[in-house]
């Protein structure tokens, strides 16, 4: 099983859902490095189970322990381990997942290619409580990327049918995504929350879940990152964000919608602005053209399933009898995964950029 990614910037992801701890090795990070802490549980925070109705009843504190590659709150250059303990385990629930996989989960894919040795509670390390280290290491690279004047930011897109407002994709501001940074719910028009969250509860009264999709932005990056055909931005960036579980689509820029331009609508025309800087006057680019950043703000969006445990009675197979079987999940489930997967997505998308500033020698 291979749960690392990166080459400069390496991280190694460890631990089950029911398991003692979760937690990760973040390999490559410059020394001296002083880490802001309460900004790192700002982040943790938004991702925590427990916190609002949207999300699981999981009561987990998410408080990271640092145990290596630390010193007086400074990097030493030393690999950083982190572990979070798990508290709040009710594995009873999943003891008849083993012979009747849930629907839509790995449940029964692990199964099979681990010739059913994999850990069943809450998932195992296919849980999304994997995604708690992650954030953990994603926003120290975070704060190493605003020191070079990198910001990172986001904002939940869609839940279900209701969309909120797009982020600008030329004028969007570094004060714009850190006013989002530290919100649970994250919208840049606050009144669409209301409605995104009577589509959650209107799922789960119904024992259901909803999907829906967030956008991410980065500014302040170099021009010339990113590396063609097979290591460009797109491709390295991608690739640690389908890490994530629940993440279906990830897309760049205007993305399909390019399928129903013409090239006259689709390309960014150019012009040097007043510092004699390149600039486009669109961003259908993303920011991103050849695999290689162009200046312009680095737009991602990211489509994600709903949560597939979900109270309705829904049509399965026993694999002990071989036959066709129903099944009614138990446990504690997030109606909608959206609101908490933000901040994990913001924390990949951390890692994979510094991951390029510093394989490129740019930190």
């Amino acid at each position: 099983m291979k749960s690392s990614i990166g080459n400069k910037i390496k991280l190694s992801v460890f631990g089950e859902s029911h398991g003692a701890a979760v937690g990760c090795l973040l390999e490559g990070l410059p020394a001296g490095f002083k880490i802001d802490f309460d900004a790192l549980l700002v982040q943790m925070s938004r991702r925590a189970p427990g916190k609002d109705k949207t999300a699981t009843t999981r009561k987990e504190a998410d408080i990271p322990e640092i145990i290596s590659g630390v010193l007086d709150g400074v990097t030493t250059g030393a690999p950083l381990a982190i572990i979070i303990k798990n508290n709040d385990t009710k594995s009873h629930n999943y003891d008849n997942l083993r012979d009747n996989p849930r629907p839509s989960h790995s449940d029964y894919a692990a199964s099979v290619k681990f010739g059913g040795y994999n850990d069943i509670r809450g998932g195992g390390h296919f849980s999304a409580r994997l995604t708690a280290p992650i954030v953990a290491a994603g926003a120290i690279c975070r704060q190493i990327l605003k020191e070079q004047g990198i910001t990172i930011g986001g904002h939940i897109q869609s839940i279900g049918n209701v969309c909120e407002t797009s982020f600008d994709p030329v004028n969007v501001t570094a004060e714009q995504l850190e006013g989002l940074s530290s919100k649970l719910f994250a919208l840049n028009n606050p009144e669409a929350e209301g409605l995104m969250r009577k589509e959650i509860e209107d799922a789960r009264l119904e024992g259901d879940s909803v999907g829906g999709s967030v956008e991410l932005v980065a500014l302040g990056l170099p021009v010339g990152l990113g590396n063609p055909m097979f290591y460009g931005v797109e491709n390295v960036v991608a690739n640690i964000l389908y890490g994530i579980p629940a993440v279906k689509g990830v897309s760049f820029g205007a993305g399909f919608g390019y399928a129903s331009m013409r090239g006259s609508q689709a390309n960014d025309q150019m012009y040097y602005d007043e510092n004699g800087k390149v600039k486009c006057y669109t961003n259908n680019c993303g920011g991103i053209t050849g695999g290689i950043t162009n200046g312009m703000p680095l737009l991602v969006t990211v489509a994600l399933k709903p949560t597939p445990s979900i109270a309705k009675q829904q049509k399965t197979v026993n694999l002990e009898t071989g036959e066709n079987a129903t099944l009614i999940i138990e446990g504690r489930h997030d109606p909608c995964i959206v609101p908490r997967a933000l901040p994990v997505l913001e924390a990949a998308l951390s890692i994979a950029l510094l991951d390029l500033l510093s394989e490129e020698g740019k930190l």
